[in-house]
C-alpha cells in the first residue's frame, strides 16, 4: 500500500513544476509544493539505488545515491550564488554535511537492525570531512576579520583551498571505490546475486529521478525568501536547517528505506560518504564555479557552522569507533542534531 502510495505521489513533481510554470500560485504555496514533491523523488533515488548497489556493492553503492542525492544541493547553490545569497549556500551545505552525519546517519541507526557496518570505509569517508574542517578555519578566520567575509581577499585564498579539497577527495574516494570493486567481485564470485532490475534500468532511472529533483530544487531556492519571512525564521536558519534536509531529501529517503531493509552496510555508506561529498566536492566545485558569476562564493563559513560541523564528526566518530551499529547510538545521534537545530535558531542571519 505505502509503495502504491509512493509511485503515485511522483505525479507531484511534474505537477508543481507545471504549477509555477503556467499558474501565478505564492511563493509560500510553491515552497510547500516543491518540498512535498521531493519525498517521492527520494524514495525512488533510493530504490533504484539499492537496486544498482546489488550488482556494484554496498560502497560503490553508496557513492552512487550520494552523487545522485547530491546533485540538487549543487543546483541549489548555483542558484542561491546567482541570486546574490552567499549566506544561503553556506548554510545549506555545510547543513546538508551536518544533517546527513547526524539526523540520517542516526535515524538510520534506530529504524535498522544493529549489524556490523564497513568500518575502514566510514573511517576514510568520516576523516575526509574532518580534514575539510581543519583546513577551513584560516578562512573563516580571515572572514571575520576585515570589513566583509565576501570580500576580494577571502575569496583569493578560497582558490586554493578548494582546489586541495578536491585533489584529495578524489584521490582517496577513487582508492577506496577500487577497494570496494574488488570485493564486490569476490563476493559475487562466491554469493551470486540477481537484482530484479539491470543495472542500467536502475541507472536510468537514477538520472530521471534526479532531473526532476533538479527543477523542483529551482522552484525551492526562489521561494525560499518569502517562505522564511513568512514562517518569521531566519534566512540562515531555513538554508542550514530546513533547505539543508529538503535538498538533502534523496539520499536522506534513500538511507531511511534501505536502512529499513536491513542493509546497513548501505545506508551507513550512503550517510557517511554524502557528507564527504558535499565537504570536499560540491562545495569546492560551488565555490571555483561561482567565479563565473558577479559575486564569488568564498569559503567563509560561520563558526557556529564550523563548530557543529566539528562536533557532528566527533560524534558520528565515536559511534562508528566499533564497527557496530546500535539503536541507542542513534538516539544520541538525533539528540545532537536537535541542539545544533536549536544553536541555529538562536544564531540568526550573520
Amino acid at each position: 500500500m505505502a509503495r502504491r502510495i509512493l509511485w503515485a505521489s511522483l505525479a507531484l513533481a511534474p505537477v508543481t513544476i507545471a504549477v509555477d510554470r503556467l499558474a501565478n500560485p505564492g511563493m509560500t504555496t510553491l515552497f510547500v509544493l516543491s518540498a512535498a514533491s521531493l519525498i517521492p523523488l527520494a524514495w525512488l533515488i533510493g530504490e533504484s539505488t539499492e537496486h544498482a548497489a546489488e550488482h556494484t556493492g554496498a560502497g560503490i553503492g553508496g557513492f552512487l545515491n550520494a552523487s545522485f542525492g547530491n546533485a540538487p544541493e549543487l543546483i541549489i547553490a548555483l542558484f542561491a550564488v546567482a541570486d546574490g545569497l552567499p549566506q544561503v549556500v553556506r548554510g545549506s551545505l555545510a547543513g546538508s554535511v551536518i544533517s546527513n552525519l547526524l539526523l540520517v546517519f542516526g535515524l538510520t541507526l534506530v529504524v535498522g537492525p544493529e549489524k556490523t557496518i564497513d568500518l575502514r570505509s566510514l573511517s576514510a569517508q568520516l576523516g575526509l570531512v574532518a580534514l575539510a574542517v581543519i583546513v577551513l578555519i584560516p578562512v573563516v578566520v580571515l572572514g571575520y576579520t576585515g570589513s566583509s567575509p565576501e570580500r576580494h581577499t577571502v575569496v583569493v585564498v578560497s582558490i586554493p583551498i578548494a582546489v586541495a579539497l578536491l585533489i584529495v577527495y578524489v584521490a582517496v574516494t577513487g582508492r577506496n571505490l577500487r577497494r570496494h570493486h574488488r570485493l564486490q567481485e569476490k563476493a559475487l564470485r562466491e554469493h551470486p546475486r540477481k537484482a530484479a532490475w539491470s543495472l542500467p534500468t536502475a541507472l536510468v532511472v537514477l538520472g530521471i529521478a534526479t532531473v526532476f529533483t533538479a527543477f523542483v530544487s529551482e522552484i525551492l531556492v526562489h521561494s525560499l525568501a518569502a517562505f522564511s519571512s513568512a514562517a518569521g525564521l531566519s534566512e540562515f536558519f531555513v538554508a542550514a536547517v530546513i533547505l539543508a534536509i529538503v535538498g538533502n531529501a534523496a539520499e536522506h529517503g534513500g538511507a531511511l528505506v534501505i536502512a529499513h531493509a536491513g542493509d546497513m552496510r548501505l545506508a551507513s555508506e550512503i550517510a557517511i560518504s554524502s557528507s564527504a561529498q558535499v565537504a570536499l566536492l560540491v562545495a569546492p566545485v560551488v565555490m571555483l564555479l561561482s567565479l563565473a558569476f558577479a559575486n564569488p562564493l568564498p569559503l567563509a563559513f560561520r563558526w557556529e557552522e564550523l563548530a557543529a560541523l566539528a562536533g557532528a564528526v566527533l560524534l558520528a566518530g565515536q559511534t562508528i569507533r566499533d564497527g557496530r551499529t546500535t539503536k541507542r547510538e542513534g538516539v544520541m545521534l538525533l539528540l545532537g542534531y536537535g541542539v545544533v537545530v536549536a544553536g541555529f535558531f538562536f544564531a540568526g542571519n550573520r
